[in-house]
């Protein structure tokens, strides 16, 4: 507790006492040797650390920082006895004699007046032992207040811990008590002792104890609790507490307070003009924590003087409007506007379902009061609660990439979050979890929580186990900072505390606002029905502006008059000016399409089809040089021999394999100038051991990766092993393809049907995100498919799933020429199950040759990797080749298409299944056509093929089970084409696959076997 530098033979050097005679020096060579060897043997060596820890308080001075200090003491002691005070004589002279370090301090005091020279106000009438002891316990006391002073800090606005709503206590007694001086034995006359704090707290060396406790009841207990001892660095702790403990933090200046005044005016104000104009609308109101706007204003404000140039925000529907309003700048006519009935002005040339008015998000490039400017973009998001937040992280790390932002400073991801949806949604652990890993994080995102202590009826106490819904943060080790919304200049100083953290250490930091709801969980719901204690409280509650304005007009910043006249008045005429306005509002840009999207088109205007072949010159270049390992470079044997088959694929121009193709498609793209982004679970090597994009050396740490050796001046290819998350993680790569159309983003799930933890973001963001909010994304989705009998959770990638979410119309055939085709632009997005590496080739390519951007999910395959059928000679790669939607069958030997018995359409790895027993079974009258795109469905080419064999019967064979995969897609869709081109109403296809089940697939080999046989037979005609 006392630094070593300090002190002499065992006192304060400025007060060295004069020692009796010596005993005899010691034959113990070290303090430790001398306590071991006293210690009863067989019995581990216990050190006392703290009064009322239940071991001997007179043994505290052994433990913690003091300890190297008494081992110079008792080295001093050894060399000359007469050098320390004589109570430490009798402890080292007890042990010599073989005392147990227990027993070896004598507790009487005998000579308390030989320290009578110190100063009263600091050691009169006590001697060392005492002196170091109550020291230790001071030390206790700052501790207790740095880990536990935010439990009983000033924090909820209506004091809920009091209320009879609240059946269970949040602070243990035992917290509050060890807050008190008394719980360490001081007294109310030891308040104005003095004790040496030196490198513990800010301000003088010697400081009272009065003074201590006023210190760290200001700084732990007030309005503000913050939660930083928990964190792993003890630079950022220092910091920290350096911030909070600062005994004398720099006021606000008249100027300072005016501006929060308004900005808070302008958040409640707003709420209340449309409360009058629009008293039955939904609105999701910041009623209650409008506290939160002026500490977003300043911590964007700080935040861009700081380096800060784009800041891209996430959040639910609470307080969106007004965040939009006065933070992000969003034009108040246009959000008073969307608040009427009004035709969509861009129906005419973008199509769309388009969102309910507190879903939407924005752009914006601001001027702030600072002078500098601001990009802000503000996330659209789906009532699913936190599913943004990875989106947002994504999107700012993109933003990074693109701007060049190595450092991450210029880019300023802000989450706001409800207190029980951080509790309570996996997702928000998830994107924490993203937030320090290499391929993931963005150098940190601010968090800030509207804690309206309440969920939608649920109160807290049945919403989490934990005291504060922010706990989950404590696993990545972030500081929190708690803070009374009331208290708007609190709010405001810990914002400006948040970005500083951000900006300093480059991590995640929590601002969670105490504040409540003044509504029910919308504006006209009833929340008396079950919260009607809290809301009686609430009813009388005074609002946040009504308390900071009485607080400046009795601190004399300004009279009552004034602040009707210069805030009040003028800012609800603007409000009114703005409401009249609405009416005639017009867009004035098409807000759908940043600066970097400019060319892209919308699904309205018609985009040609582009071949995505490349000459082969390059193609032999190109996939050679991702075969190349460096010399010296040591890679795996097996490796090599890979590396080594794929070279010679490529110099033969055949018998190119799935990965070849894939790294032919990447590696072509990078010299394009076309950023590839690869993440997932173990994507580096592959879930197959089939990719290897990523080599490592087998003597030393070092790693290779082919695809970024490629050219001097190609664009930069990432391949990411992400955590074992699917939601947050294809969340984030879902954020990152909405950055840019300049790359190809993709995500590639361990096996296809673990997508399903990520079902809320492919449905809410990918499937509907441009129809909802016109933002185009091209992300790709690689999704292992196929049916080789490992079980129902490593078969199926659920296919049905996606094509249920496509938004074409089973019973129409849309315009399918070639010069004015716009099918895939106006549908939701493409769904494929390509069976040559050529095509996928194709697939990948095509995500970026075109004039828009539409996901795309794609039915990867697992053994067709390896399968010596499976393979794609070099021209079908060529320059002017493109991808197939079908392919039909040139197999030789078959009979004439006229005499064809069966057609078999099919979709996938099934077609080699049938296409080796068929020729195992000398079958040559069935012919078998390849979907290849099942959506948007190619109607033309499945009309030609059945076209060409007029008398055949028409089969379709899957391998799901009948009422999973394809079959009830296409099945009406197929019907549709024949009767469009061919006016065939007769021919209908007939399903061959496996019975229904509630399973994607059975676990049985034996079953699965049967299940194979049964299927080929029933295609072949058997």
């Amino acid at each position: 507790a006392v630094s070593r530098s300090g002190w002499r033979g065992g006192v304060p050097v400025r007060y060295l006492a004069v020692p009796p005679p010596p005993p005899p020096p010691s034959s113990y060579s070290s303090l430790a040797e001398a306590t071991n060897e006293a210690k009863p043997k067989g019995k581990r060596n216990v050190f006392p650390v703290l009064a009322g820890s239940k071991l001997d308080p007179s043994e505290s001075f052994l433990t913690g920082t003091n300890a190297t200090v008494l081992e110079d003491m008792f080295q001093r002691y050894k060399e000359d006895p007469a050098s320390v005070h004589s109570s430490w004589t009798r402890f080292f002279t007890n042990l010599d004699a073989g005392v147990q370090p227990g027993k070896a301090v004598t507790l009487q005091r005998q000579s308390r007046n030989q320290l009578s020279a110190i100063p009263a106000t600091m050691t009169q009438g006590r001697d060392l032992f005492q002196i170091s002891e109550d020291t230790i316990k001071l030390m206790a006391m700052i501790r207790a207040y740095r880990h536990r002073g935010h439990l009983v800090a000033d924090l909820d606005p209506l004091d809920l811990n009091d209320s009879v709503d609240v059946d269970d206590v949040l602070v243990p007694y035992i917290s509050r008590k060890e807050l008190e001086p008394s719980y360490y034995g001081f007294s109310e006359a030891d308040l104005d002792r003095e004790f040496v704090v030196a490198g513990e707290l800010p301000g003088p060396a010697v400081r009272k104890l009065r003074d201590v406790y006023a210190l760290l009841r200001a700084a732990y207990c007030g309005k503000i609790g913050t939660e930083y001892r928990h964190m792993v660095s003890k630079e950022e702790k220092v910091w920290i507490g350096s911030m909070i403990e600062n005994p004398n933090p720099v006021p606000f200046s008249r100027d300072e307070k005016l501006n929060i005044l308004r900005q808070l005016a302008k958040a409640e104000l707003f709420e209340t003009f449309l409360s009058y104009k629009h008293s039955t609308a939904k609105r999701f109101g910041l009623e209650g924590g409008e506290s939160v706007i002026p500490g977003l204003h300043v911590l964007v404000e700080h935040a861009s003087e700081l380096g800060v140039e784009h800041v891209i925000i996430g959040m639910p529907h609470r307080g969106r409007l007004n965040v939009l309003g006065h933070i992000v700048r969003k034009s108040l006519a246009q959000i008073f506007h969307e608040f009427t009935p009004h035709d969509d002005p861009d129906a005419d040339s973008y199509l769309g379902s388009g969102d309910v008015k507190y879903h939407l998000g924005t752009s914006q490039h601001v001027k702030l009061e600072n002078g500098r400017e601001i990009n802000f973009s503000l996330l659209a998001n789906p009532s699913h609660l936190e599913a943004v937040d990875p989106v947002v992280v994504g999107k700012v790390r993109a933003k990074q990439f693109f701007t060049g932002d190595v450092e991450r400073r210029k880019v300023l991801p802000i989450l706001l979050h409800g207190d029980a949806s951080f509790a309570g949604q996996g997702v928000v652990a998830e994107t924490l979890e993203l937030s320090d890993l290499r391929d993931y994080t963005t150098g940190g995102t601010v968090h800030v929580i509207v804690n309206n202590q309440i969920g939608f009826t649920t109160d807290p106490r049945y919403a989490r186990s934990s005291p504060y819904p922010t706990d989950v943060a404590k696993t990545v080790g972030v500081p929190i900072f708690h803070v009374n919304g009331d208290d708007v200049e609190a709010v405001v100083r810990v914002c400006k505390l948040a970005i500083q953290y951000r900006q300093r250490f480059q991590k995640d930091v929590v601002v969670d606002v105490f504040c409540y709801r003044r509504h029910g969980h919308n504006e006209l719901d009833q929340p008396m029905f079950t919260q009607p204690l809290m809301y009686k409280k609430i009813k009388n509650h005074p609002t946040p502006l009504t308390l900071y304005s009485r607080q400046l007009i009795s601190e004399g910043v300004l009279s009552e008059e004034e602040y009707r006249e210069t805030v009040h008045d003028p800012i609800m005429a603007d409000f009114n000016k703005q409401f009249i306005a609405a009416r005639d509002w017009k867009p004035s840009s098409r807000d759908w399409l940043a600066s970097q999207w400019t060319g892209i088109k919308s699904p309205g205007t018609f985009s040609p089809i582009r071949t995505t072949g490349v000459k082969e010159e390059m193609l032999r270049k190109l996939g050679l040089d991702a075969c190349r390992i460096p010399t010296g470079f040591r890679a795996h044997a097996l490796i090599k021999k890979i590396f080594s088959e794929r070279a010679t694929s490529i110099e033969l121009g055949e018998s190119i394999d799935w990965a070849t193709a894939e790294a032919l498609a990447i590696g072509t793209l990078l010299v394009e100038g076309i950023h590839v982004r690869l993440s997932g679970q173990d994507c580096e090597r592959g879930t197959f051991s089939q990719r290897h994009a990523v080599l490592h050396e087998q003597s030393q740490p070092a790693t290779y990766v082919p695809l970024n050796n490629l050219a001097p001046e190609q664009a930069e290819f990432q391949v990411c092993n992400s955590n074992l998350s699917e939601m947050a993680v294809l969340g984030f790569e879902c954020g990152y393809s909405l950055e840019s159309p300049n790359a190809l983003v993709m995500w590639e799930a361990q096996f296809g049907d673990f997508a399903n933890g990520a079902q809320v973001i492919i449905d809410t963001f990918i499937s509907a995100g441009e129809k909802k909010w016109r933002r185009q994304s091209g992300i790709v989705l690689l999704l292992p498919h196929g049916y080789e009998g490992q079980g129902p959770e490593h078969s199926s990638a659920r296919l049905e799933r996606y094509l249920q979410m496509c938004d074409d119309d089973p019973d129409e055939v849309p315009e399918m020429n070639v010069e004015e085709r716009v099918q895939i632009q106006q549908q939701n997005w493409q769904v494929v199950n390509p069976s040559t590496p050529a095509n996928y080739f194709h697939v990948l390519r095509r995500q970026t040759h075109r004039d828009f951007r539409k996901p795309l999910v794609v039915m990867t395959p697992k053994s067709l990797l390896r399968h010596p059928q499976c393979r794609s000679n070099i021209d079908a790669f060529d320059e002017g080749t493109e991808f197939s939607r079908v392919l039909f069958d040139k197999t030789p030997g078959l009979v004439p298409p006229s005499e064809i018995r069966r057609l078999v359409l099919c979709s996938g790895k099934v077609y080699y299944d049938l296409y080796r027993e068929r020729a195992k079974r000398d079958v040559d009258d069935v012919a078998i056509v390849r979907v290849e795109q099942l959506s948007p469905f190619p109607h033309d080419l499945v009309a030609e093929a059945a076209a060409m064999y007029p008398t055949a019967e028409l089969i379709w064979c899957q391998e799901e089970s009948k009422n999973m995969g394809a079959w009830s897609y296409v099945r009406p869709r197929i019907e549709t084409a024949l009767l469009h081109f061919n006016d065939d109403q007769k021919r209908k296809p007939r399903y061959v696959g496996r019975a229904p089940s509630a399973a994607p697939a059975t676990g049985n080999a034996q079953s699965h076997a049967a299940e194979q046989v049964d299927m080929m037979n029933g295609a072949l005609g058997f």
